[in-house]
Formats: structure tokens, C-alpha cells, sequence
């Protein structure tokens, strides 16, 4: 009887269950639920071609130093470079006395302390000192740009539309949504989570940055180069990454090709027998 009961219970719950959902999704059908600003006005990154993409792509070393200067002249008075080394400019071209050179007139210098008087001080960087952190003392928290195109979706792209993407709140967007007005002191971009960032445009005009190599210093171009930087700086490895993984694939291949010749060889004599 118990039993009889229990199963009643049971199913007397399970189907309480399944009329509020079928009750909740036929209101949702019915009336789905209004859209919001972001959801109607987000998005997506642009289409951005580097030549690391693919299987086969390789970093522009030419690019990667443009983009370099972009982000020492731009952006590093309020984004860090934590886990990239000096001395791993060597990667893009540079030379042990320019890299020498950059570390030393590097503008954030390395903080020292003495365990000895309690004392703290800088001293100038060198090739093997990571790039110092970033003290920010402006609104919101700039995030450190070593691993940027890894932790957003859409990577070399996002950073690339985000740079571009600034502009006027539409006028439509606040007929429709007269409370997504941009609060004060933030500004309007529709590749940003929020639309609403706190980073004030930093590529203001072409030209902002001389390239040496006579490059066209656009604000494209400039948000181009500094994406493509960030890209290598999140895997400077990944060139070798990909040379090393053809190299294995390479030997699979020849293996399995061996081993099923060798089996070939092996059993053709004995196969014939059965």
C-alpha cells in the first residue's frame, strides 16, 4: 500500500513538474521576453586576416615590431605585459643592444626593496626582467594584454574591432532604450560586453605613431599591428609549435605506412594458407 502511494506521489510530481514547464514555455513563445540594448546592439568582432592565421601561418616580424610600437607608445601607460621578458624581443628582429636599449629607457622601471632597511626604490630594467606591472590610478582596471587574445572570445579580432570600434551612441538605441544611456566618464562600443567601457579611445588619429619602415600609420593599420603583437605575445612558441606538430604528424604517417607494410610482409605467406 505504501508503495502504491509512493508511486502515486511520484507521479502525481512528475507531471506538477512537466505542467510548469509546458506552462512556461508556451508563455515564452507566446510572449518572449523583451530584448535588451545589448542583446539588440552587441557585436561581433570583424573579420581579421593576420599572416600567423592557419595551419601554415607564420608571425611578419615587420608587423610584430609595429605593432611593438603601437603598444609602447599607446598602451602601456595603463596595460601591463606581465609574462613577456625583455630579452623575448629577440624573437621579432631586435638585436641584444637594441633590446638592451629598450629595457633601460623603458618608462616603468623595476622596483627594488631592501630586506636589510626596509627600504623600496627602482632601478632600470634588463633584457631578462619581465615588463614591469602597471599602477593604474584612472577609472576601471586595465587589464594586462600578455595572454589578451587568448581570454577573448574572437581574440586578434576583438582587440582589432574594440580599437575601432568606438563611436557616437546611436540615436535609435536610445529612442528604444532611453536608460541605456552611457553613464558619464564611459564611452560607447558595441564590441564591448557591456557597450559601455571605461578606456577612452586610445588610437585618436592616424598617424599618432612615426613607423620607421614608412608603413601608413592609420588607425586601422595601427590596430592591425597591435593585434597582430598581441597574438605573439600570448604564444610566442606557437611558429615552433606548429613546425614541431607538422614534424610529428610527419612521423605518424611514415609509421603507419611502415607498420602496415610490415604486416603486409609479415602475414602474406600465412594468410594463404587459411
Amino acid at each position: 500500500m505504501i508503495r502504491i502511494f509512493a508511486i502515486l506521489a511520484g507521479l502525481f510530481f512528475a507531471a506538477g513538474l512537466a505542467w510548469s514547464f509546458l506552462l512556461g514555455a508556451s508563455s515564452y513563445i507566446s510572449e518572449p521576453p523583451a530584448k535588451t540594448a545589448v542583446e539588440e546592439y552587441h557585436q561581433h568582432p570583424k573579420e581579421l586576416q593576420l599572416a600567423s592565421d592557419g595551419a601554415f601561418g607564420r608571425f611578419d616580424n615587420e608587423q610584430l615590431q609595429r605593432g611593438f610600437q603601437v603598444y609602447k607608445e599607446v598602451c602601456s601607460n595603463c596595460h601591463s605585459l606581465r609574462y613577456l621578458a625583455f630579452r623575448d624581443l629577440k624573437d621579432l628582429g631586435y638585436n641584444d643592444d637594441e633590446v638592451k636599449a629598450i629595457a633601460a629607457q623603458w618608462s616603468t622601471k623595476q622596483p627594488t626593496f631592501d630586506p636589510k632597511t626596509g627600504d623600496k626604490g627602482e632601478r632600470p630594467n634588463v633584457p631578462a626582467d619581465h615588463f614591469p606591472l602597471v599602477y593604474y590610478a584612472g577609472q576601471g582596471t586595465p587589464p594586462d594584454l600578455s595572454l589578451i587574445t587568448k581570454a577573448r572570445h574572437g581574440g586578434p579580432a576583438y582587440v582589432y574591432s574594440l580599437l575601432t570600434g568606438y563611436q557616437d551612441q546611436p540615436a535609435e538605441l536610445l529612442k528604444r532604450f532611453p536608460d541605456a544611456k552611457v553613464p558619464e566618464g564611459l564611452h560607447y562600443n558595441p564590441y564591448f560586453a557591456s557597450l559601455a567601457i571605461a578606456m577612452p579611445p586610445p588610437l585618436t588619429a592616424d598617424g599618432q605613431v612615426s613607423y620607421g619602415d614608412g608603413t601608413k600609420a592609420t588607425r586601422d593599420q595601427m590596430a592591425k599591428d597591435v593585434a597582430a603583437f598581441l597574438v605573439w605575445t600570448a604564444e610566442p612558441s606557437l611558429e615552433k609549435r606548429r613546425q614541431l606538430g607538422w614534424a610529428v604528424l610527419g612521423f605518424l604517417i611514415f609509421a603507419t605506412v611502415l607498420t602496415y607494410m610490415a604486416y603486409q610482409n609479415v602475414w602474406a605467406g600465412k594468410k594463404g594458407n587459411h
